[in-house]
């Protein structure tokens, strides 16, 4: 029988006690993450798409960090955006600062909103310890 390990920063705290749900689960040497949304520190939106974006991969690695891993443990990873066509080569190229060949697969999806109003992209990532 599997067991999974919460995975919970102490910036994750509140999420996980009161909305009930961890930063990432890990199970059998994989990290399973929850959405990640690109807010600045005050908790807003930042207006730049591309700092959205670069906030977003900057969460992303802390959870990672916080599981012991870094962007080179991810597998696969899965990006909803708001602007899907509109944003593409930004968000591109801002991923690009955090990833590198192997390319983890992926699959990127158009949306009409996410849970932070104005947010336009979030990130679910999936890696592998070792």
């Amino acid at each position: 029988m599997s067991v999974f390990k919460a995975v919970v920063s102490e910036t994750g705290r509140y999420m996980y006690d009161n909305y009930h749900f961890s930063e990432a689960a890990e199970c059998d040497g994989l990290l399973y993450c929850s959405g990640v949304i690109g807010t600045a520190a005050d908790g807003n939106i930042p207006e730049a798409a591309r700092e959205e974006f670069r906030n977003a991969w900057q969460g992303v690695g802390a959870v990672l960090k916080e599981a012991g891993m870094d962007y080179e443990n991810i597998v696969e990873y899965t990006s909803y955006h708001v602007g899907l066509q509109e944003l593409m080569g930004s968000f591109m190229s801002v991923r690009d600062e955090f990833l590198s060949a192997p390319w983890p697969a992926w699959t990127a999806i158009g949306i009409t909103e996410l849970a932070v109003p104005g947010a336009r992209v979030e990130i679910r990532i999936t890696a592998k310890r070792g």
